[in-house]
């Protein structure tokens, strides 16, 4: 049976000399592995390039449940990427993204609403002129709400994040997955804001890692078999 659907391209893993299997995360169907026979010709239909991290594309697909490979019958890239692969800021912060979008997503079924966030995310970084030292940050916090673990929002300056628990408490937890100001403090500001406003968050390059890093702590504490994130150094090398 033959669909149409949009996917974002995550992963590509070799098949053979010019075939590879694209994961792509799909509007309708979550996570999907698909072969793509000679996607590495020059002249391929389906060419590896248009299937690079965060890449937007149209698919028409076979889909059959419960197979672990699918096929695509037609792809083209829509709409077209402009500034993402060539950019070295939005670039790196995309292979970043990428990297932590396949490690939950492969716990996700279909779920439009997380897709229409993940599409309409990935359109604003490409299309951006603001600053973009908190995006990353700003972004792994609002989808953690479409992963089921959303911090819960203080009304009231608090001093601690309990990240084992996702929510800001006066009292210190016993346990050592904490948040301590002003971390706490900033942490409530980040997710209290949209991406057309967190450039007014000022946070030192320092700062920032820390908060990558503890956020990236929530993450694996609420992602079952999250591991590592091997593209962090990236990102501690950016908005020096």
């Amino acid at each position: 049976m033959l669909h149409k659907t949009t996917g974002i391209a995550l992963k590509n893993t070799n098949y053979s000399e010019n075939s590879i299997v694209s994961q792509i995360y799909t509007e309708k169907f979550g996570l999907q592995s698909y072969l793509i026979n000679g996607a590495k010709k020059p002249k391929a239909k389906i060419h590896i390039n248009m299937l690079q991290p965060l890449h937007l594309v149209e698919m028409v697909v076979y889909y059959k449940d419960n197979s672990n490979l699918q096929r695509i019958k037609e792809a083209q890239q829509s709409p077209l990427l402009l500034e993402i692969p060539m950019d070295i800021v939005k670039s790196s912060l995309a292979i970043f993204l990428n990297e932590i979008l396949y490690k939950v997503l492969r716990h996700q079924n279909s779920d439009p609403q997380l897709f229409q966030f993940l599409y309409r995310s990935i359109l604003w970084l490409d299309q951006s002129k603001s600053p973009l030292g908190n995006f990353h940050l700003v972004f792994l916090l609002k989808l953690s709400r479409y992963l089921g673990f959303e911090p819960t929002k203080a009304t009231n300056k608090v001093a601690y994040f309990d990240l084992f628990e996702g929510v800001f408490t006066q009292q210190i937890p016993s346990h050592t997955h904490v948040l301590h100001q002003p971390y706490s403090e900033f942490f409530l500001q980040l997710i209290s804001v949209d991406f057309e406003q967190m450039a007014s968050i000022k946070i030192s390059h320092d700062d920032r890692i820390y908060l990558l890093e503890k956020i990236i702590d929530f993450y694996k504490l609420h992602t079952e078999n999250f591991g590592e994130v091997k593209s962090l150094y990236v990102l501690e090398e950016l908005f020096k």
